[in-house]
């Protein structure tokens, strides 16, 4: 692959991440406290889980990428309570530091196998993509859940 490419699929992917990043915005702005930390079953997940749990598997994916090492605590991502306040700023860093990778982002990057946490090498397209539809479906998750919980007032 060459850097011309590289480029174009880094940002291409940047692109779709931060449309992610916006619609998710777009689902916790206005909603209270109560709202975003609501489970619609007990073994589901809440609006502020699945977005702390969505960036932080973002976060952990796109340093393995760029052979980065990562301290991640992904039991604590499904414990978390917040407001809509925290998940903004949580999305504004988020997308800073996704720009910061993206731009960083090579063709090594993107072809060499690589390690992420206990699971076997693949290239780090392919794990841009699989992330990526990770995101998506939690976004689809976290849409479902507003839609429940307005469904029950």
């Amino acid at each position: 692959m060459d850097s011309v490419s590289a480029r174009t699929i880094a940002e291409t992917i940047g692109s779709q991440f931060h449309a992610v990043h916006d619609e998710m915005r777009t689902q916790v702005e206005g909603l209270d406290r109560k709202a975003l930390n609501w489970k619609p079953h007990p073994d589901a997940n809440s609006i502020a889980v699945l977005v702390f749990h969505t960036l932080g598997s973002e976060r952990e994916m796109i340093n393995a990428v760029r052979g980065i090492a990562t301290d991640r605590d992904r039991a604590a991502e499904f414990e978390i309570e917040a407001d809509a306040a925290d998940l903004i700023a949580l999305l504004e860093l988020a997308d800073g530091d996704l720009d910061d990778h993206i731009a960083a982002l090579t063709a090594h990057d993107l072809t060499v196998p690589r390690p992420r946490g206990d699971r076997p090498p693949r290239p780090g397209l392919e794990w841009l993509v699989r992330n990526y539809g990770h995101a998506r479906e939690h976004l689809a998750q976290i849409e479902l859940t507003k839609q429940l919980y307005d469904a029950e007032r």
